[in-house]
């Protein structure tokens, strides 16, 4: 990451003021961990916000879930610190850091019902029984399955499992909540129906969350903000729109949403020329980069116009409801994709000639050319 690029992160990656409830402060301060020759974690420094949730975002191996094992105690950082309301957590025992966690797999005990399941945390806490039962079938109503209270894992669905072990994770009432790909294994509706619900319920009682994904629909859809991690650097933080639409890097740019790869020229200023037009670079310049360069640009940012003799040719289209998207081959096989407004894009066939542009002061990001 050049000294732009980590300046913008470190901007983006101050935590918002957020409204007080019962989440605490989190604070990654340098966290680094290998493992053999494999560097997991380079120096990852990360402030969460009281209530607020924040979601990690990257491919396999990227170190987003080390990092969460590291706050959850599962895993010690060779150096660097984890802190919750001020205090360095970092040599406490997972048990004693008091904090929920929901893992891919529910890991709920299949010998205990939905409510003993959800009690159990307070079992271990020496809470007696009536107050175990009336925590339990207060979540279990918030989560919808006060009807399933006395059923065992076997006889419930993975979305409602999920949901057990989600109020489980709640019933010690943490200050610090950790989500694990929690979602991953569920069909599509239910994913949907239940980020909505873990989102509502987050909100709700004001817990501080960690949420650690893969997938970029969910992390834009439920985080308060982001962060994209790459061999385990953070990119870039930032609230979802900001993430979106002003990426710091190619990387993030390519990461998240769909990006167009468009060769061009870098004059070695902020701007770059691309498709006969001259547009406003932002974001990731690296050292030495000038001339020929790929310029980054969203599928909403290009213009697509019917024309004889135009720079490409339409090979396919796909209908996005108000939206169409049209692929469009240009000259050196580049293949790009183009948002366009589906009632004037009707015209717009396969095998059809158009001329393809740059929306006037677009802002792109650059890379080295492939």
């Amino acid at each position: 990451m050049t000294t732009n690029t980590a300046a913008n992160a470190q901007a983006s990656g101050s935590a918002p003021r957020a409204a007080s409830g019962a989440g605490a402060p989190v604070s990654l301060t340098g966290l680094s961990r290998s493992f053999g020759a494999v560097r997991a974690l380079d120096g990852l420094t990360l402030d969460i916000a009281p209530g607020e949730l924040v979601a990690l975002l990257g491919p396999s191996g990227c170190g987003k879930t080390t990092a969460l094992r590291i706050v959850a105690g599962f895993e010690f950082a060779d150096s660097g610190t984890v802190t919750v309301d001020g205090k360095d957590i970092s040599p406490v025992p997972a048990a004693r850091r008091d904090m929920g966690m929901v893992f891919q797999s529910y890991s709920l005990f299949p010998n205990m019902t939905a409510q003993d399941n959800v009690g159990f945390g307070l079992r271990m806490r020496k809470h007696s029984a009536a107050e175990r039962r009336k925590r339990a079938a207060a979540l279990l109503d918030m989560v919808g399955l006060a009807p399933h209270a006395r059923h065992y894992p076997h006889q419930l669905s993975g979305g409602q499992q999920q949901r057990v072990a989600l109020a489980r994770a709640l019933a010690i009432e943490p200050r610090v909540l950790l989500l694990d790909e929690p979602l991953s294994a569920l069909d599509a509706k239910v994913r949907l129906q239940l980020r909505e619900q873990i989102r509502t319920l987050q909100q709700r009682l004001g817990t501080t969350t960690l949420f650690v994904t893969h997938d970029q629909e969910e992390a834009l859809s439920m985080a308060d903000r982001v962060g994209v991690m790459k061999d385990g650097r953070l990119e870039q933080v930032a609230v979802p729109s900001e993430l979106y639409a002003r990426p710091a890097t190619a990387f993030v740019a390519e990461f998240v949403g769909t990006m167009n790869r468009i060769p061009g020229t870098y004059h070695g200023q902020d701007d770059a020329s691309v498709l006969g037009t001259l547009v406003p670079v932002h974001g990731e310049r690296p050292a030495g980069l000038a001339g020929d360069v790929d310029v980054l640009v969203r599928p909403e940012g290009l213009t697509v116009e019917a024309a004889q003799g135009g720079n490409g040719i339409v090979t396919d289209r796909t209908f996005l409801g108000s939206l169409t998207r049209i692929s469009v081959l240009l000259p050196g096989d580049v293949l790009v994709k183009v948002d366009k407004n589906s009632t004037a894009a009707a015209d717009l066939l396969p095998g059809s000639s158009v001329q393809v542009g740059v929306k006037p002061g677009e802002a792109v990001l650059i890379a080295p050319r492939r």
